[in-house]
């Protein structure tokens, strides 16, 4: 037997027991023994010894017997669900966590059997809720009410002939504490997309924590994220269809070129280029402003073998080329030089190629 929240249970290996208050990690469950502590525990080190109502079958209250006197007092004043117990909180039940399943009454007849239609609240919040179902562009409320904290709540019983009803469903969700401090948790609407096949498959429906028979579950909030929308109507898909008169295609990107290895790279060295401004320079001053800008690139490049440099001198009166020149024949004596290609520097561009 499965181990659920409210059971009584005794240890194997140790003594004591108490009532599970929730489930942690590592299969384990929350015990809250007699003295009121809660501890950790295997499931697999604990033996269910009494059920509590958690596992039975629980519904909304009915109203739709009261009396007549009694709906006019309704119409004057409508009274929120009494509250009447206050739950033992886990830490982990901080963290909202709903789901909604689905539980053939019969599963070893899963073609004929009808289903029954739960919602679990595995938190320590209360929640107010409304489980609809599309009906077009309206909608239909097919059960509302309060669940308790740590319950799993029974919404309604239904045969496989309205499936068809039950395709795009959707869950609003407010949470809270009675009469105690709480963090807020935003209200929640979910949409989902029900496969109405699956009711027709035994192995679509999965043990779980929740119920002693297999169950088809989904994820309303999980870890206080709702779940993201799973419905989309066989009428938006049209619309958007129709509506897509052009094939996207991908914007327009500049291309960035980028350096491929050996790759020949152009230094222009006219002082105009390198510097903004020139004033109070002399001649001397500028050429070994020049020559610097001139080894600075030959020091960056010097471990790339075959790679090639073009150095835009210019003609002029010949000072700038001479004194590279002179450089490359002293100091870079294994580096290969001659005058870059005419056809698009001129006679003003040395090339060199490292060796």
């Amino acid at each position: 037997m499965s181990i659920k929240i409210g059971d009584k249970v005794r240890f194997l290996s140790e003594v004591g027991g108490g009532i599970v208050t929730g489930f942690a990690r590592n299969e384990q469950v929350i015990v809250e023994g007699e003295d009121g502590f809660e501890v950790p525990m295997l499931i697999r080190e604990c033996v269910v010894i009494e059920t509590d109502d958690y596992n039975l079958k629980r519904k909304p209250a009915d109203t739709s017997k009261a009396t007549s006197n009694e709906s006019a007092k309704a119409e004057k004043k409508v009274e929120a669900p009494q509250i009447t117990s206050r739950p033992t909180e886990t830490r982990e039940g901080e963290v909202l966590n709903v789901l909604l399943a689905y539980v053939p009454i019969d599963a070893k007849a899963i073609s004929g059997t009808p289903f029954e239609a739960y919602l679990v609240n595995d938190s320590n919040y209360y929640i107010y809720y409304n489980y609809l179902s599309a009906e077009g562009k309206a909608w239909k409320s097919r059960s509302h009410g309060l669940i308790e904290p740590n319950t799993k709540l029974f919404l309604e019983e239904f045969n496989k002939d309205i499936l068809n009803e039950l395709e795009h469903v959707a869950v609003q969700l407010i949470a809270f504490k009675d009469s105690k401090s709480f963090m807020l948790k935003p209200a929640v609407s979910v949409e989902l997309r029900i496969d109405t096949v699956k009711f027709y498959k035994l192995h679509t429906f999965r043990e779980s924590v929740y119920f002693e028979d297999p169950a088809l579950i989904y994820d309303i909030v999980k870890n206080d994220q709702p779940a993201k929308q799973m419905y989309v109507s066989a009428q938006e898909i049209e619309e958007a269809l129709l509506g897509k008169k052009n094939v996207d295609r991908p914007a327009a990107t500049p291309i960035v070129k980028r350096p491929v290895k050996n790759e020949v790279i152009e230094v222009d060295l006219h002082i105009n280029e390198l510097l903004d401004n020139t004033a109070n320079m002399s001649n001397k001053e500028i050429l070994d402003y020049q020559l610097g800008e001139f080894h600075k690139v030959l020091e960056e490049n010097k471990n790339k073998k075959g790679q090639k440099i073009v150095f835009i001198h210019g003609k002029g009166d010949g000072v700038l080329r001479k004194a590279i020149l002179d450089e490359l024949k002293h100091k870079y004596k294994t580096y290969q030089s001659q005058d870059a290609s005419f056809k698009e520097y001129g006679y003003g561009a040395t090339m060199v190629t490292i060796k």
